[in-house]
């Protein structure tokens, strides 16, 4: 598992005015707030701008791809079009950004309880990029931007007027935040109203593919609960995906006369989604591994979560007897051998990590961060053609990984090949949205490269089009 850089940024919350300059800045934010979980979120190069952080993980992202295929299908959507993002937060969200685009929060995958709460949030998520509400609601954001603003405007004259009135030597004397305006109501209002279409419509592919809707039932119950909270102790979720009682209801009722209504889960999706579950605790909450998995429990999930946890904790001998005995007991698993490998990486050891990446790269042969993270390993143990070759088989497998491209620049580059470097480099900066580096590099690598060659070709088309203005 790896955890890109950057801290997640939330909005400002709302707080109480006590001058003029606070209460204009409550209203602001208020419509931040509003535009923002309406809005939701735009692609993974705009996300990485705004410093959310992500996390790759090969069995993670196999779990969730699987999880979602059924439904894409179902939906008439291509499941190899659709990114579907880890994002590392806590916090109990998903939401869908520009382009086919799916993000689910590291949260929510470790509080649910069962693989059918995901699935039924994944349900609901693709029943929005079906029926096309962000375009919807950005239109709707784009017209009700200015009379939200005439409100502001208004609202803060007739504050004004008031406290001068009452006091001419003080501004603003109005206390808590103000109430929901018009525009709100409305944008809210609408939101609500897409909400229940993605209900509908993760019913619908739930039935299509002969699974069960207790599992979104369970989750928004759960979230209909957290709406009795105050704002601030509430989950994104809550406040992005409006919830009222009808739609509970409605699921219920639905839950109530299918047939599927007990159907089974796929054979293997409970196991993997308490190995999932099992793994995001012990990587990101190593010090609650213990509470979550008493040391009665012996199953294959706990174990990984206490092997994982203990490298955490810096106890690596632990760790390295808990994973051999896992890999001894599933010596076809290509992830407790990624895993491993990948700490005796991070401890430096390349050599005896590569032995194992490439068992778990045999048994994985189209996962591409596993082959990615050979290459690596491949790089690190100073193998540069070896871990050219490697890296080659990741980009061909998911082009758009940025990582994988910068591995091959330092590649390309420690081999000589110096035209392939900048071309590498060129992709790597163009995928994480440097258009001015991205276009610099594209420019140096076509002087070193064969004029007409594909890599010169496509270092031509990363120049022009980092070159080109963005539009607004």
């Amino acid at each position: 598992m790896r955890a890109l850089p950057g801290p997640l940024r939330s909005a400002r919350p709302v707080g109480r005015g006590v001058g003029l300059l606070e209460y204009i800045r409550d209203l602001f934010w208020r419509a931040v707030l509003v535009a923002a979980s309406l809005a939701l979120c735009a692609g993974p190069a705009e996300a990485q701008r705004r410093s959310i952080a992500f996390i790759r993980d090969a069995e993670i992202e196999s779990t969730i791809r699987d999880f979602s295929a059924p439904l894409f299908n179902a939906a008439g959507l291509d499941p190899a079009a659709i990114g579907v993002h880890l994002v590392n937060d806590r916090s109990l969200n998903a939401f869908v950004g520009n382009g086919l685009n799916m993000f689910i929060n590291t949260g929510l995958l470790v509080r649910s309880e069962n693989a059918g709460q995901v699935i039924g949030v994944i349900a609901h998520e693709t029943g929005h990029i079906q029926g096309g509400h962000l375009a919807q609601m950005r239109e709707q954001i784009s017209q009700a931007t200015v009379p939200m603003l005439l409100e502001m405007l208004a609202t803060i004259g007739a504050a004004a007027t008031s406290s001068r009135a009452s006091n001419p030597n003080e501004w603003g004397g109005t206390r808590g935040a103000p109430g929901p305006s018009m525009t709100e109501r409305m944008l809210l209002r609408y939101s609500r109203g897409m909400e229940s279409q993605a209900d509908q419509a993760a019913i619908a592919l739930l039935e299509r593919t002969g699974q069960s809707s207790r599992g979104l039932l369970e989750f928004l119950d759960i979230i209909a609960d957290q709406e009795l909270m105050q704002a601030g102790r509430q989950d994104p979720y809550v406040r992005s995906h409006p919830i009222t009682r009808e739609r509970v209801e409605t699921v219920r009722d639905h839950v109530a006369r299918s047939r599927f209504a007990d159907a089974p889960l796929a054979p293997g999706f409970a196991e993997r989604h308490a190995r999932m579950r099992a793994k995001l605790i012990g990587f990101l909450e190593p010090d609650r591994v213990a509470i979550n998995f008493r040391p009665a429990d012996q199953s294959v999930a706990a174990r990984y979560a206490r092997a994982i946890a203990a490298y955490k904790r810096l106890d690596f001998a632990g760790s390295d007897a808990q994973f051999e005995a896992l890999i001894r007991e599933h010596p076809q698993d290509p992830y407790f051998l990624e895993t491993r490998a990948q700490f005796l990486l991070e401890q430096g050891k390349p050599d005896a990590a590569r032995t194992l990446y490439a068992r778990a790269a045999a048994l994985a042969p189209k996962e591409p961060l596993i082959i990615q993270a050979l290459g690596s390993a491949e790089l690190q143990a100073g193998a540069t053609r070896d871990a050219i070759a490697v890296l080659e088989r990741a980009r061909a497998l998911r082009a758009t990984d940025p990582d994988t491209w910068r591995l091959l620049a330092q590649a390309y580059a420690r081999d000589g090949q110096t035209g392939l470097a900048d071309y590498a480099q060129a992709e790597h900066l163009s995928l994480i949205g440097k258009r001015p580096d991205a276009a610099h590099f594209a420019d140096r690598a076509m002087r070193a490269l064969p004029p007409g060659s594909p890599a010169w070709q496509r270092a031509q088309d990363i120049k022009e089009t980092s070159s080109r203005r963005p539009r607004p």
